[in-house]
């Protein structure tokens, strides 16, 4: 993993916004169409992505999830066991303001998209998707040639926070089944030469979804049994080719109810990873660099605070983005801040709440803050 030895590199969360045609691609197969071109159309969406981000700035990129209907539920053509719909629950701080609830539901803030149950015995399906994802992003790079590139994957928790078990006897093997399901999909994206990014909403969403109803010792504790089960598919990936997304939902809303950092980050420290995605810039968490400075945290542990939040179309100052990277810089040092973003910029396809050109308006800004945050730092 590359990280900030002579000024502030940049990044992002993975997600980001797919054209009208690739969002129509990968619904037709959803629902079990398989279109002659899709996998050119995916092919030329990775290779324009890839280019758009390193036009943009972007040292460290993704193929910006372009394959992917979700970040969670694209699984389902992976691995086996599941199958058919789940009712949606909603996080506990919408379920106090039904008003707004039900806007975001008729007004198309809510996407749709089916989220199968576990009915069977999880194993791996077909790994020819994620044949496919790297060979996309091996040529894309080629061309564009990024500083470095890194892919996205579910980790097993978000995979049992969005698809409800209905066959394992217990949620703790459940989560174990999918490691084993998942460990292949994160070697073969290491063994590829990229850095696997793990995203992990579970750890943070997840308690005001999954662990609603539990108190904060029981949610530490099944929180802990999400680490458990990454780590133990994490098993013979060296820690520095592995970083961790943990969020609190990439939706507008009150946010309330969001578990606080001093919560999260000890269980979200467990994991054998050597760099952390977090939120830092949205108006619920933005005070929370605070717990950073005071939390014990690993010596090589990099960090990657979200300097734009992914909910607004407001383009932050790059004033802004300085003052927010050097923050971080000023607690663990200058080498071990990376800036990112709050989340992806299109977690679900066809789905974003900031307007495609405003992405990148943001990631531009972002690259100007990590400028101005490096001429302070290096001088």
């Amino acid at each position: 993993m590359r990280t900030s030895q002579d000024r502030i590199l940049t990044t992002h969360v993975g997600s980001l916004p797919r054209s009208k045609v690739v969002s129509d691609t990968v619904f037709a197969q959803e629902r079990g169409e398989s279109p002659g071109d899709a996998s050119a159309i995916i092919r030329e969406a990775v290779a324009n992505v890839v280019s758009r981000q390193v036009e943009s700035g972007i040292d460290v990129v993704s193929d910006g999830e372009m394959s992917k209907i979700s970040y969670a539920t694209y699984i389902k053509d992976r691995i086996s066991g599941f199958d058919g719909d789940s009712s949606r629950e909603p996080p506990s701080d919408l379920e106090e303001f039904p008003k707004f609830l039900e806007r975001q539901a008729t007004s198309g803030g809510t996407p749709t998209y089916r989220r199968p149950c576990c009915v069977g015995e999880i194993r791996v399906k077909d790994m020819g998707p994620v044949t496919e994802d790297l060979e996309n992003m091996r040529a894309a790079m080629e061309a564009a040639k990024p500083v470095e590139g890194f892919m996205n994957a579910a980790s097993p928790g978000v995979i049992a926070l969005f698809q409800p078990n209905r066959h394992y006897a217990t949620h703790e093997e459940y989560l174990f089944a999918l490691a084993d399901a998942m460990a292949p999909e994160y070697r073969a994206i290491v063994d590829a030469g990229l850095i696997l990014q793990l995203d992990s909403p579970d750890l943070g969403l997840g308690r005001h979804m999954l662990f609603k109803d539990k108190s904060d010792d029981d949610y530490r504790e099944q929180a802990e049994l999400h680490v458990s089960a990454l780590n133990h598919a994490l098993e013979g990936i060296p820690k520095e080719m592995v970083r961790l997304h943990v969020c609190w939902g990439n939706y507008e809303g009150p946010h309330h109810h969001d578990a606080p950092m001093e919560l999260v980050l000890p269980i979200a420290l467990h994991a054998n990873i050597g760099a952390l995605l977090f939120e830092s810039s949205n108006p619920r968490h933005a005070h929370e660099w605070e717990v950073f400075a005071d939390a014990d945290l690993p010596d090589d542990l990099v960090l990657i605070p979200g300097v734009l939040d992914s909910t607004t179309n407001f383009v932050e100052h790059p004033k802004l983005v300085a003052e927010r990277i050097c923050r971080f810089a000023d607690i663990v040092g200058r080498e071990r801040v990376i800036a990112g973003t709050d989340c992806g910029f299109s977690t679900f396809a066809g789905f974003g709440a900031v307007d495609e050109d405003i992405v990148y308006a943001k990631l531009a800004s972002m690259v100007e803050g990590a400028a101005i945050a490096s001429g302070r730092l290096w001088g």
